[in-house]
């Protein structure tokens, strides 16, 4: 399912235009965005978890030369299913 499928299906569900479903969806990833940004949790009883965590800085190769770099550490976000989500999907 692609962002434009995501609207349409929203909206469908929750009887608003396209438009309506637009925004929605538009305002549900910025709030996450700009709450990760922040450090922020976000937890949805059910659905699941977004949180962000901490990458250690390693050292790697690249793959044509065999050459060693370094890969710094980093900020990654990430989602963790909660266990109705789980349940649905299995």
């Amino acid at each position: 399912m692609n962002k434009n499928e995501l609207i349409a299906a929203v909206a469908e569900q929750a009887g608003l235009s396209k438009t309506d479903g637009t925004k929605a969806v538009d305002a549900f990833v910025d709030v996450v965005t700009h709450s990760l940004k922040k450090g922020d949790e976000i937890r949805l009883v059910g659905f699941g978890t977004f949180a962000v965590t901490e990458r250690k800085a390693t050292e790697g190769r690249n793959p044509r030369t065999g050459e060693k770099i370094n890969i710094p550490a980093s900020k990654v976000p990430k989602f963790k299913p909660g266990k109705a989500l789980k349940e649905a999907v299995s």
